[in-house]
């Protein structure tokens, strides 16, 4: 199958020829793409596809990356990088003993040690608590909290040192329509300051949210597009259709059918 490469060559994530492999399985194979900054990049596809995989390789975490990935001008789990790429994983991942706001201010002390203890991490704190939503909340405990809620305090986490990049994988899920909406809500907000998102999701109704998207399917990359340029390159009223009508179409191709 050809690989998607993006005219952009000066993006917010660059990938050229990245591969991880897992054993004896290739769960990326050979992706080529750019998510450009300040924009909602959403990467869609089946559970299974390698959504995840990518998005550890692009904050650092994954082992057995092959090829090149550029993260804000350095490769990717640079050093430099930490305080600039926030990082959100499908479990929240907050201390059910503490309070929401004990949750963040634990968090900035590790994440912003310069800061100290004084008025400018109260004031990150404050900021994070405010854009989730979650103000009515902060001196609940975590394991009180809904699912959703506690979702949002792993984004508030996220959110502390303002990163430049944030990396989400699948925020959503499980959440009802009013949380999503709200969500997504904030996303825009925090790409209309700059924050360049790269976001993963499998409910292809999101797809229309994001600015960009790329689609994947068995660890592979089968478009890079706006949503609007993918329905029309594929004669689509949605972008669930044009996905499908891809998944055909690299059916057809001889590298897809040894598989």
């Amino acid at each position: 199958m050809m690989k998607y490469l993006d005219a952009a060559r000066t993006g917010a994530v660059e990938a050229r020829g990245l591969t991880v492999v897992r054993g004896d399985r290739t769960v990326l194979r050979d992706l080529a793409f750019t998510v450009e900054p300040g924009r909602i990049t959403g990467l869609l596809g089946p559970s299974g596809c390698g959504k995840s995989t990518l998005m550890r390789a692009v904050v650092g975490t994954q082992a057995g990356v092959a090829g090149t990935l550029d993260v804000l001008g350095h490769p990717a789990g640079h050093p430099a990088l930490r305080s600039r790429v926030g990082y959100v994983t499908q479990a929240p991942s907050v201390y059910t003993d503490l309070t929401v706001r004990q949750n963040l201010d634990y968090f900035a002390a590790v994440l912003l040690p310069g800061r100290g203890r004084g008025a400018a991490r109260r004031e990150a704190v404050g900021r994070a608590v405010r854009d989730v939503d979650l103000l009515d909340h902060a001196e609940s405990l975590a394991g009180n909290l809904s699912g959703g809620q506690r979702s949002r305090v792993s984004l508030a986490v996220a959110l502390l040192g303002t990163p430049e990049l944030l990396v989400l994988d699948e925020p959503t899920v499980g959440l009802d329509p009013v949380l999503r909406r709200d969500l997504w809500t904030l996303f825009h907000t925090l790409a209309d300051r700059g924050t360049t998102i790269l976001v993963s999701s499998h409910v292809m109704d999101e797809a229309e949210r994001c600015h960009r998207l790329l689609l994947m399917r068995r660890g592979e990359i089968l478009a890079a597009d706006t949503p609007g340029a993918l329905r029309t390159r594929t004669g689509s009223a949605t972008v669930e259709e044009a996905f499908l009508h891809l998944v055909d179409e690299a059916a057809t191709t001889p590298e897809e059918a040894t598989r």
